[in-house]
């Protein structure tokens, strides 16, 4: 069977990833995507491009399928049915709270599924649930175009904060801010 002879080259040479998307796609399927996109989006909305296509393209960036977006897309191009540029600017324009909400679906699908399956670690302080706050900020001269970087005015890239749980080394939170001034 070629199919198992595949997958199995992919299980050995990137275990993780191969959970990694099998986990995505189990705690995520498409409809719940874009299910909570329609709950979330303030201005964004669906035609063409939905939501979980969105997702399904990331996800192959994050699990190291594809090294860029531009890849991902190039691999599914004919089902995706709009432009790389329709998907950038949907990129571009996600909202913060959708992202929020798509990490807290996700990890209250798999927290379950993590702690059944044995993989947590033991406690940092016995009797105590610890989590680690930290988070992100970009320099003014990062990922900013280059005539907008001296000038004090100009919007700064965003800022993150994350919230870890190290009991299961996953990130369960997260704050985005589109404005690194707010």
């Amino acid at each position: 069977m070629i199919l198992g002879e595949v997958f199995e080259r992919f299980i050995a040479e990137s275990p993780f990833c191969v959970m990694l998307r099998v986990l995505l796609e189990q705690s995520l399927p498409a409809e719940e995507s874009d299910e909570l996109f329609e709950q979330q989006a303030q201005r964004q909305y669906h035609r063409e491009l939905l939501f979980s296509t969105i997702v399904n393209l990331m996800s192959l960036v994050v699990c190291g399928i594809s090294p860029s977006l531009n890849a991902a897309y190039q691999t599914k191009a004919k089902g995706i049915g709009v432009t790389l540029q329709s998907v950038y600017n949907k990129l571009n324009g996600m909202e913060p709270q959708i992202v929020e909400a798509l990490l807290r679906h996700v990890v209250n699908r798999v927290q379950g599924l993590m702690k059944s399956a044995g993989g947590s670690l033991p406690p940092l302080l016995e009797g105590y649930r610890v989590k680690i706050l930290d988070g992100n900020h970009l320099a003014a001269s990062e990922r900013r175009l280059e005539v907008l970087r001296s000038v004090n005015s100009a919007p700064l890239p965003g800022h993150a904060l994350v919230i870890l749980d190290p009991a299961l080394m996953l990130a369960i939170d997260v704050f985005a801010c589109e404005d690194a001034h707010a």
